[in-house]
């Protein structure tokens, strides 16, 4: 067994405690054995995805007990590009929080910031869907910690609502598994893609019952409409850094339904056939529609952005309810790009509430330090997620917009254009009142630090966002190769070796 695979989650989960135990009256060390383990998880996820793209799915038996009986880690090209796009925002938010000094705002904001990353991790390796409730359940303790690191009523309050939300879904998710468990007699994924192929006839009832639970939970955490409600007041009270962060957790939901919906119930299983992308569709379409024009009437910079975000996920659930290789590969491409693209604008959102005090977006305000560099930086963020040329933004769309061609194109294309164009008229907007209109008043701007290492932060998204555009090739006919080894599912099932008979 290549015992890389277990990294990702034992590196965070044992850097976590020492940090709490060790070294919590000394922020300084906190900061370097943090960010050095940070770094450490680039390294390994830059070896996990050579590995991945050299080797079929791979994978990893805790206490050396066989699928389906003991805890399976699965390494393929999906997991390994999810936990490498996991650890790179990882560190770009790190620097971005100890440049801003956010890290002294509370206690351990280190260890729960570890915490989080072994929750997702966790969640894009494991074979298994009790296992995936459990890393569920990490990121939801950890990320309660981070939303309210800071204090102050109104964090407070959206972080009791972002709890109680997640709570039901991760009642729904048992739920959902003792469903499952009843009807297959397993939870191992690869084990379950096999056994729902050869359920009898009169069971799919129940197996769809058990899928659309599962959905649900996923929608929740991916902010798919009507499960959208919690999302823009608990990023938009967040603290930057973590807000940022949180924009790879939205796409655990995303992920969550690639794998289950790719692997145990694909478009051509007999018991639920296309059911599942028909209700996704038209769902994700609504969410699009919602985001796009919460982002033409946000008050706030930190609620537009949310409202962004909901729009960028509608977006990529339209490309993933085609379930086929061509829609599924433009989805990673969107993917990649908006978890990038959000992060950016959350953490100039940050910068704009320390300079100013303030994200309403009010006409008459002074101008803010480095007012041309933040600019620059929300302008680059804005054009990048509403999908406007020459940023990645415009690739990923385009491409959903190519993958998505046949029945259902009108409306497709109709709502991904139209959306995109009101994103455009709300970002122009949140622009000239933030920084054109700024200038209209004689009022100084306060002084400032000018906070390089913050800068430095932002930048390495945003190059990550270029990168993108300029191996834009390369990077789709990669993406290409994951989608086809979704869509083949014999590979990954062929890693787990399963027994004979179950437990």
């Amino acid at each position: 067994m290549n015992h890389w695979i277990i990294a990702p989650v034992v590196l965070p989960a044992m850097l976590a405690p020492l940090i709490v135990l060790l070294m919590r009256h000394d922020l300084l060390l906190q900061r370097v054995f943090s960010l050095a383990g940070t770094v450490a998880l680039c390294g390994v996820a830059a070896i996990l995805m050579a590995t991945a793209a050299n080797n079929p799915p791979e994978a990893y038996f805790l206490g050396n007990w066989p699928a389906p009986f003991g805890i399976v880690l699965v390494l393929d090209r999906l997991a390994a590009i999810m936990v490498a796009l996991t650890a790179f925002l990882a560190l770009m938010v790190q620097l971005y929080a100890i440049g801003t000094g956010w890290d002294r705002r509370g206690q351990h904001f280190h260890a729960l910031f570890q915490f989080q990353l072994m929750g997702i991790c966790g969640a894009f390796l494991t074979g298994d869907a009790f296992n995936l409730f459990v890393f569920f359940e990490v990121l939801l303790i950890a990320s309660y910690g981070l939303m309210i690191h800071g204090g102050g009523r109104v964090r407070l309050r959206s972080g009791v609502q972002y709890v109680a939300y997640n709570l039901v879904g991760s009642t729904l998710f048992l739920f959902a598994l003792a469903t499952i468990y009843s009807v297959a007699g397993t939870l191992n994924l690869a084990d379950l893609a096999l056994r729902v192929e050869t359920l009898p006839e009169g069971e799919a009832a129940i197996l769809r019952i058990a899928g659309v639970l599962l959905l649900i939970v996923f929608a929740i955490k991916g902010a798919l409409v009507p499960f959208q409600f919690w999302l823009p007041a608990t990023y938009a009270s967040a603290p930057g850094p973590v807000a940022a962060l949180f924009a790879v957790m939205t796409k655990v939901g995303a992920y969550a339904v690639i794998r289950v919906f790719s692997l145990v119930f694909p478009p051509q299983t007999p018991a639920t056939g296309s059911f599942f992308a028909e209700i996704l569709l038209p769902a994700a379409l609504v969410t699009l529609v919602i985001g796009a024009f919460g982002v033409l009437g946000a008050a706030s910079l930190g609620r537009l952005v949310a409202f962004a975000a909901i729009a960028s996920m509608g977006t990529l659930f339209t490309a993933i309810s085609g379930f086929q290789p061509e829609t599924m590969a433009a989805a990673l491409f969107y993917l990649v790009h908006s978890t990038l693209a959000t992060a950016v604008l959350f953490l100039v959102a940050d910068l704009v509430l320390a300079r100013r005090g303030s994200e309403d977006l009010v006409q008459r305000r002074p101008p803010i330090a480095q007012e041309g560099l933040v600019a620059s930086l929300f302008f680059l963020g804005a054009i990048a997620l509403a999908g406007m040329p020459p940023l990645s933004g415009f690739l990923g769309k385009l491409q959903i917009l190519d993958a998505m061609r046949g029945p259902g194109m009108v409306a497709i294309w109709g709502t991904i254009l139209v959306t995109s164009l009101v994103m455009i008229v709300g970002f122009a907007r949140a622009g000239s009142l933030l920084f054109w209109k700024s200038h209209e008043t004689l009022t100084e701007h306060e002084p400032h630090h000018p906070e390089p290492l913050a800068f430095v932060a932002i930048g390495g998204l945003v190059a990550g966002l270029v990168a993108l555009v300029l191996a834009a090739g390369p990077v789709a006919e990669s993406l290409g190769s994951v989608a086809a080894e979704l869509a083949e599912r014999t590979p990954y099932i062929a890693s787990n070796r399963l027994t004979e008979q179950p437990l």
